[in-house]
């Protein structure tokens, strides 16, 4: 493989450590110029990484030097050539977010992991969830709210005790968090080109934010949440150890 590649780290030591070796061990160029980026830091640098080249349409193989790697391959300075030919490539594809504002303005991004609703104060939030045009639920009286794909499922959706969902198995989480009523509502699964929106009752007593992925939203009237086909990711997993892999691990993990 003589593809050019770049390698780009998060500030933490370690992966700045490890930039400066890499740098010296192998030919890199701008990843404006790249044909595979190489990120190198947790799964929250991973995901800045995809939204910042996300018009770019190139691979990237991450390496685990920060906290959280669910994301990233091992790190290993040697070899690295070798292992980005015979890498396993996931295709993803982000929930496109449409945010409705206090001022009535909207707003738009991007959620690869998930598009989390959450109250901003101490009062629970009410919001009314729609699938399709269709009211599902008239009022959920909650901490908050998301919509997960299945790559972001083992993350905070999987906290908020929502389901593993397997990748390519064409579906999305639908998951409350600390749902009070109705008390025995568990969140649902949905098709993914459902189109989901929430609306928020009672706004002024009970603000809600909005989070797409590490972007946040205060004082949201509205969020209208779809899987976009249009744009896909391309993410680089080392064979043995590759994102389905990992999805079906987690799923057996205590």
């Amino acid at each position: 493989m003589d593809r050019p590649i770049a390698i780009v780290a998060s500030e933490g030591e370690a992966a700045q450590a490890a930039l400066a070796d890499l740098r010296l061990r192998y030919r890199t160029v701008i990843p404006e110029e790249a044909d595979v980026i190489v990120a190198l830091g947790g799964d929250g640098f991973m995901l800045e990484t995809l939204h910042r080249y996300i018009d770019r349409h190139v691979p990237i193989f991450g390496m685990h030097r920060g906290s959280v790697g669910f994301l990233m391959n091992s790190y290993g300075p040697h070899g690295l050539i070798e292992r980005l030919a015979q890498a396993d490539s996931v295709r993803l594809h982000p929930l496109a977010t449409i945010v409705t504002n206090a001022d009535g303005a909207t707003i738009q991004a991007l959620a690869l992991n998930e598009v989390a609703l959450l109250r901003q104060t101490r009062q629970m939030a009410k919001i009314r969830i729609s699938i399709d045009g269709i009211v599902r639920l008239e009022e959920l009286m909650c901490d908050g709210v998301m919509v997960a794909t299945p790559a972001g499922s083992t993350a905070y959706n999987l906290s908020a005790h929502g389901p593993i969902i397997p990748l390519g198995s064409g579906v999305l989480a639908l998951t409350p968090i600390s749902a009070f009523r109705p008390r025995r509502w568990r969140g649902a699964i949905l098709r993914q080109n459902a189109v989901v929106r929430f609306d928020i009752l009672e706004p002024i007593k009970r603000p809600v934010s909005a989070g797409a992925d590490s972007v946040e939203f205060r004082d949201v009237r509205s969020v209208e949440v779809r899987e976009t086909q249009e744009i896909a990711l391309t993410l680089l997993f080392d064979h043995e150890h590759n994102l389905q892999e990992r999805v079906l691990k987690e799923q057996f993990e205590g």
